[in-house]
């Protein structure tokens, strides 16, 4: 499994000289770092590079071989990558089982057998591996930002799906380990790659979207051996979601409610949304672990932090209760204005100072799990320093920012998430995300 993110050698069999086609597009990016051949039957050079009839006329051997070429031209590709002995290929083409035609994907399983080959796909986007530099995407860098090497792992059923959550989550500066968008899954399905995720060293945080799945037991007995979290969001949970998994992967979705039941007891962290897999997945990449599930708030808007204080109760978390040398630290240090409860509301007139005092205090205080800190930079005497006050306490005990406003306030937040602090808008998603982060350790 390994050679779909480290190969020493890629061959890419469809490169057309259309810098817009599929095959070009994955051949321009892994010629950047890769040793990579060229299968072209109509050009002599593509890119500057010598191309070949058949991969049967490259000389070297080949660890990975991407199938770009149309559908009716697949078997008798994988038959020449057989003879080649290459035995891990990505097949990016579509028109398989997912439009009915199962004969043709019966036949490509029967073929990838005889010559033991592994494979993703057909009809998926390939691997992606941020570490190494292994970009088999057809999706060109000025549409899809790669992002940044980091600890998140996805498997992806679908595409599209996965494609949506690279592009955030390089823009929210998160980083990211490996790739998997599967498509079909003829021979190697998501629990051959949730199993070996769980063993890779680059991954701390896998996150799964699945339309259906092959084997629940198969999959909930590999879960359950897996210490990292495993998040993810099952499709197909109306009747036309249902309708719609057939005809995009040919999967049959089966019960959500069944599914849901199943892979909470596979210590699963199920989400309903993508927004909420995103949110759940950063909090595991950047938090450390938490040692006291009890939750502090810290505002500098009381109404605003009432309501993340709400949130946080409605979702079943607790909030933690300042012991008595704190409050009266704090008493002794702060404004008669503030009130020093939870939430600690340090009012409108707060400095970077007034928050480095609360901060500290709540570091110190046993009482206190995590920290919920609103940051409202509308107040006056706020501004990018608080990035750094609250930065020093980084990797102490989990904390997450809440800041909610315009163009100064989107500043402020891109330098918290660049210090790698997870950071909210609304506090029902923050609340919503850190009750999972929480339910996994507690």
């Amino acid at each position: 499994m390994q050679k779909f993110f480290t190969p020493r050698s890629i061959a890419v069999i469809g490169v057309s000289s259309n810098p817009d086609k599929v095959g070009h597009v994955i051949y321009s990016h892994v010629l950047k770092k890769f040793k990579s051949y060229a299968v072209n039957n109509k050009r002599k050079k593509i890119l500057g590079k010598k191309t070949y009839l058949s991969v049967l006329d490259i000389k070297d051997n080949i660890d990975l071989g991407i199938i770009a070429v149309p559908a009716k031209f697949v078997l008798e590709t994988v038959e020449q990558c057989g003879k080649k002995r290459i035995k891990h290929l990505i097949i990016v083409t579509s028109g398989f089982k997912e439009i009915g035609n199962e004969r043709l994907e019966h036949e490509l399983h029967k073929i990838l057998d005889k010559y033991k080959i592994k494979c993703i796909g057909p009809n998926c986007l390939g691997s992606f591996d941020a570490h190494s530099g292994l970009d088999t995407l057809f999706l060109p860098t000025k549409k899809l930002t790669r992002p940044k090497p980091g600890s998140i792992s996805f498997i992806s059923q679908s595409g599209a799906v996965g494609s949506t959550i690279l592009d955030k989550i390089s823009y929210e500066h998160v980083g990211f380990a490996k790739f998997i968008s599967y498509g079909n899954a003829v021979n190697l399905d998501e629990t051959d790659y949730l199993e070996f995720l769980g063993k890779d060293k680059q991954t701390k945080v896998i996150c799964i979207y699945l339309e259906g799945i092959k084997d629940g037991r198969k999959f909930l007995n590999v879960a359950r051996k897996i210490k990292k979290p495993i998040i993810l969001i099952k499709a197909g949970r109306s009747e036309t979601g249902q309708k719609a998994t057939m005809s995009h992967t040919g999967s049959l979705a089966g019960s959500y409610v069944v599914h849901k039941g199943a892979f909470k007891q596979g210590n699963v962290i199920m989400v309903e949304s993508i927004r909420d897999m995103f949110n759940v997945a950063r909090l595991f990449d950047k938090l450390p672990a938490v040692k006291n599930k009890n939750v502090q708030v810290i505002t500098n808007g009381g109404g605003f932090g009432i309501i993340t204080a709400d949130a946080l109760e409605s979702h079943g978390i607790n909030l933690a209760k300042l012991s008595s040398i704190t409050k009266t630290n704090l008493k002794e240090k702060l404004s008669e204005l503030v009130t020093i409860s939870n939430p600690i509301d340090l009012v409108g007139d707060v400095t970077n100072e007034r928050y480095a005092l609360a901060v500290n205090a709540c570091m110190k205080d046993k009482n206190v799990g995590v920290l919920a800190i609103v940051v409202l930079t509308q107040t006056p005497l706020i501004d990018k320093k608080i990035v750094n006050v609250i930065k020093k306490h980084k990797g102490k005990k989990p904390i997450i920012i809440l800041s909610l406003g315009g163009e100064q306030t989107k500043k402020v937040a891109r330098e918290f998430e660049k210090s790698g602090f997870p950071v909210f808008e609304y506090p029902e998603d923050a609340a919503s995300a850190l009750q999972k982060y929480l339910e996994f350790y507690f």
